[in-house]
């Protein structure tokens, strides 16, 4: 909504707009349709540990950049991204500033006066909300063309009955996510799962991702030399996914990964483990150890 929204309400002051190569493909897929309409999108890099530098963004800026739209924190390796930075250059540009916090509401601080953005969204299904449901915060004073026409409905910006019920469990949802005492718990998890990980595999397993900038619940490491789909298709009752593919023989790296300049015999053998605020020690010592069964079978 926010890309075509902007983009259609500021024509008149320009046609460019700023994002990155690691956003999620409901940030690119529609960078991609208004490029047929006649936009112009940068997409910027990131580094090996998939972070954006803002000097690179600064130097991107031409006076018809109306949008960028660079994410908190990235969905696959869990990079948190200099967005208050980003933003300042944004604001001395005059520029509205979007920033997807899908992954990072209720795992760290998304106060938008801190931040200092003009758009944020929230996915419910990501902070124990129902699913099926979202938010985009607007600024005061930011103007979007709506999503859907037809009618009034939320301040004339998409036509269509909400629901209530959704829109209350993602209310009460967010209320409980400003909360973040939980995670402190939640990122000794993970780091001892990754450590438990380490003293397994050696250097058999690598940390995809910063090691320090990142979400608090994400670990996503590559077994070295191996196809992830593989790795996950024999991991029962482990749930986690894959940044690889594999189509008839082929294995293709994830393009986040790719972005980060990860060497395909690492890339392909990723996996991304989220924690939760209801995930026990016991839940972690399981998984190392179905891990380890399943790559004694496929090594």
């Amino acid at each position: 909504m926010h890309s075509r929204g902007v983009y259609f309400a500021r024509r008149d002051a320009g046609e460019h707009i700023i994002t990155t190569r690691i956003e999620h493909p409901a940030i690119l897929e529609p960078c991609r349709f208004l490029e047929r309409l006649g936009a112009r999108v940068t997409y910027l890099p990131v580094d090996r540990f998939g972070s954006v530098d803002p000097d690179e963004l600064r130097r991107a800026i031409t006076p018809r950049t109306i949008l960028i739209s660079i994410m908190h924190a990235n969905s696959e390796v869990g990079t948190i991204q200099p967005i208050a930075e980003c933003s300042r250059i944004a604001r001395e540009h005059g520029i509205v500033f979007h920033t997807d916090a899908a992954q990072s509401v209720g795992k760290i601080a998304t106060k938008v006066d801190d931040l200092g953005i003009d758009l944020l969204s929230i996915v419910g299904h990501k902070a124990y909300a129902p699913k099926g449901v979202g938010a985009l915060y607007m600024r005061r004073g930011v103007r979007l063309e709506p999503l859907v026409h037809g009618a009034g409905h939320e301040a004339g910006r998409r036509a269509g009955t909400e629901s209530a019920l959704l829109a209350a469990g993602l209310g009460r949802a967010c209320e409980l996510a400003a909360d973040l005492t939980p995670m402190d718990a939640v990122r000794a998890l993970r780091d001892g799962f990754w450590a438990s990980l380490q003293d397994r595999f050696g250097n058999r397993v690598a940390l995809n991702g910063h090691p320090q900038r990142r979400l608090p619940n994400t670990l996503n490491v590559s077994f070295v030399g191996m196809v992830g789909a593989e790795i996950l298709a024999r991991l029962d009752s482990v749930a986690a996914s894959t940044g690889s593919a594999c189509h008839a023989g082929r294995v293709e790296l994830s393009p986040v990964l790719a972005a980060m300049g990860i060497p395909p015999e690492v890339g392909m053998g990723a996996l991304r483990f989220s924690l939760g605020r209801y995930t026990t020690r016991d839940d972690v010592d399981m998984a190392v150890e179905r891990l380890n069964d399943v790559l004694a079978d496929v090594s």
